[in-house]
């Protein structure tokens, strides 16, 4: 059974950081591109980050320069460090793992800022 877990949300102010993680069970980790998405209310989910198994990675405009995503295989887990926040980053994330067609989701996790 594939299982992807993620962990990290909360609350920051502004200006703040955090970092998600996501444990990947059930998959091969290293064959899978790993990305994270994230929906805010009233809006379509987006993707912000991806990482493909040869450690390319790529990231939205809207965070690029302050978002890193990063993957520990060992762990089989992949992590998005979250620099500077803004209130527009405010959404559930959800990590993402994609080989050939075969697609999974996390169950997401909650990221408020606010001062």
């Amino acid at each position: 059974q594939v299982q992807l877990v993620e962990s990290g949300g909360g609350l920051v102010q502004p200006g703040g950081s955090l970092r998600l993680s996501c444990a990947a069970s059930g998959i091969d980790f290293n064959i899978y591109t790993m990305a994270w998405y994230r929906r805010a209310p009233g809006k379509q989910r987006m993707l912000v980050a991806f990482l493909s198994p040869d450690d390319y990675r790529n990231y939205d405009v809207s965070v690029k320069g302050r978002f890193t995503i990063f993957k520990d295989g060992a762990k089989k887990t992949v992590y998005l460090q979250m620099n500077n926040l803004k209130t527009e980053d405010a959404a559930v994330y959800y990590c993402h793992a994609e080989f050939a067609g075969h697609e999974y989701w996390g169950q997401g996790t909650q990221i408020t800022v606010s001062s």
